[in-house]
């Protein structure tokens, strides 16, 4: 059995797994983010301790980060996180640190397209040509598995920083992102939530008029990558979707936005199984990541 390394490189934590080629997780460890100099590492000692325990060896690592990344393989750049205001991680390579220090090969990709990546082929997204992965939480990111590989393209997507309608009467809030003001993750991310309205998305109750807001941010969205992707499914996951009442609302509103446009019998009649859930839950980025080192998309 050969076993391969997971990173999910978060801007709060890092992470780590072991995992065999079938994607069972066999060890995971959390590591706080800090500078790249304390946080790295602590990533290569995981490895290095948990395999001489394991009394394994690591064959490739798969890295799903955040970013923006370069992700162009004839650049002298390529792996290295880019602009990215997360203080003192702007121009670090991570896979070059671990291939120096553990010796094995490395993958890398967006943290989002990792986690569509796991999805797509062990989870919502199995058999499946197509899929677009949104994590909604502090950050807003989308990833996107076309004919089974991760959407690459002038960088990647940045599907979080797409313009939504913004009614300013309905909507007074100006948005949070520095980059957009009211982008998509300017108006819906969790940051968002909680400034608009003085209260954690976590402690708002389902009731609260905030929810029919953000499905309505969510739900325009979805029409603008329906119509400019056609996915054949949509998968919904991050913090701020453990509001259970998210999902049903959303569904209901992009069903009504398209308004028959789309003729499929996914949107018309089975939306429910059309925007869902993760199978993998809060560990699609760790298994994404763990699958990009198994199966490394060829790029």
């Amino acid at each position: 059995m050969e076993h391969f390394g997971a990173v999910e490189a978060g801007g709060t934590k890092f992470i780590c797994g072991i995992g065999d080629e079938t994607g069972n997780l066999i060890a995971e460890q959390r590591i706080e983010t800090l500078s790249p100099t304390e946080t790295l590492p602590k990533v290569v000692l995981f490895f290095q301790e948990k395999s001489k325990e394991l009394k394994i060896r690591i064959k490739s690592i798969g890295i799903g980060s955040f970013g923006p990344l370069d992700l162009n393989p004839l650049s002298p750049a390529y792996g290295h996180i880019t602009s990215t205001p997360k203080t003192g991680w702007p121009n670090t390579d991570i896979p070059g640190f671990l291939r120096d220090q553990l010796n094995c090969a490395c993958t890398i990709d967006t943290d989002v397209n990792a986690a569509a990546y796991g999805e797509y082929l062990w989870g919502a997204g199995r058999n499946l040509g197509s899929l677009v992965y949104f994590t909604i939480g502090t950050g807003i990111g989308g990833g996107a598995i076309i004919n089974g590989l991760p959407i690459h393209g002038l960088v990647h997507p940045e599907m979080g920083h797409c313009i939504v309608d913004h009614d300013e009467k309905e909507d007074p809030f100006s948005g949070v992102c520095p980059y957009h003001s009211d982008c998509f993750e300017g108006l819906a991310n969790g940051p968002s939530i909680q400034a608009r309205w003085g209260i954690k998305p976590e402690e708002l109750p389902s009731s609260h008029p905030a929810w029919d807001l953000e499905a309505r941010y969510i739900a325009r969205a979805l029409h603008s990558i329906i119509t400019i992707l056609s996915p054949q499914r949509i998968i919904l996951g991050g913090g701020v979707m453990q509001q259970l009442s998210l999902l049903p609302k959303i569904r209901l509103l992009v069903k009504e936005s398209l308004n028959g446009y789309v003729v499929s019998a996914a949107i018309t009649s089975g939306i429910d199984g059309y925007i869902v859930a993760p199978v993998l839950g809060k560990q699609a980025g760790v298994l994404g990541s763990l699958a990009l080192a198994i199966h490394p998309p060829e790029l």
